[in-house]
């Protein structure tokens, strides 16, 4: 490491010493051995490691080593920069088996087409000198929905009354925003509701995460509209209601539950809300049987669930 980007090194971490100086990697292809105060350059850009990042799910941590937390060393502006890493699963929806994979390229394409549209993650693309696409994406500073909702501590019928309408509609703000993917022949592949990222400053969603992709044969947005109804079905339930969790109340619940008000992705999880929740309106109910196992009508755009769904935002008076 040369002496100029070691005292900008030292700048931002201080506690460094010159024993554990790391190096500068211009080849980020094998990102394992890339940590904590390495520099990774890039067209003439300097990024010094602060840590790899790791993603908090069902309480537990997983970390990814592909993607790392930096500071430009000329700036010292935080970043969030992603390597590239490939890997691919099957993903099993009822008799449907999806191949799904990790697409830096297809990333690189979103963030180029989404670029000022605040509401997604933005970011560019720098090849290293073995043409890996690293990405290289800007912090947003907010809590995941997930997490905001979580934090909700009222009852269910408070939260219905009084926060529902208004994160349905931003959520249908969202799902405006997939739409707009979808109308560019591009899909977000990895739809969940810890990323939307709701910014503290604005209160606006964000998607973030754009580099898994599938192939379908069924319709080639499925997964992604799958993943908007787990979302519908989390925001209207204040969380999600599994089989375990609705074994231990013994009041106010309809025992006449049937495995086809269950979720056809997560059997477990029931759908059939109203069932838990009778105030919900049977519109809304309605919108998200058409994710349950005992569907047999399947939205087949964003268009045709936000046709849906809009009329219940109206319903709800945060039209």
């Amino acid at each position: 490491m040369d002496k100029v980007i070691w005292e900008k090194v030292q700048r931002i971490l201080p506690s460094l010493s010159l024993r554990d100086q790391g190096q500068v990697y211009v080849d980020t292809s094998e990102f394992m051995n890339i940590s904590y105060g390495d520099v990774i350059a890039l067209n003439g850009r300097h990024f010094v490691v602060i840590r790899d990042e790791a993603e908090r799910r069902f309480g537990m941590e997983d970390p990814k080593f592909w993607v790392k937390r930096c500071r430009d060393l000329e700036t010292e502006e935080l970043y969030i920069l992603k390597l590239v890493f490939h890997e691919h699963f099957d993903q099993h929806i009822g008799s449907m088996t999806i191949r799904c994979f990790r697409s830096p390229e297809k990333e690189s394409r979103i963030l180029e087409l989404v670029k000022n549209d605040v509401r997604f993650m933005q970011g560019v693309t720098l090849n290293d000198t073995a043409n890996n696409p690293v990405r290289i994406l800007e912090m947003i500073r907010g809590r995941s929905l997930d997490s905001v909702i979580e934090d909700i501590d009222v009852d269910h019928a408070s939260y219905f009354q009084e926060y529902f309408p208004g994160i349905l509609k931003k959520y249908i703000g969202a799902c405006e925003a997939v739409l707009f993917l979808h109308d560019h022949g591009e899909r977000h592949g990895d739809i969940r509701r810890d990323h939307i990222w709701i910014e503290h400053s604005t209160g606006r969603y964000r998607w973030i995460d754009f580099d898994y992709a599938y192939e379908s044969t069924e319709n080639p947005f499925g997964l992604d509209l799958f993943g908007l109804g787990n979302i519908l079905l989390f925001i209207t339930g204040q969380g999600v209601h599994t089989t375990h969790d609705l074994a231990a109340l013994s009041q106010g619940l309809d025992d006449n539950l049937t495995p086809e008000d269950f979720s056809l992705l997560f059997p477990n999880r029931l759908v059939n809300l109203r069932k838990r929740f009778p105030y919900i309106p049977i519109s809304l109910n309605r919108v998200l049987l058409r994710f349950s196992a005992g569907t047999d009508v399947f939205y087949e755009s964003v268009e045709e669930l936000l046709d849906d769904l809009k009329p219940c935002l109206k319903e709800l008076g945060a039209a």
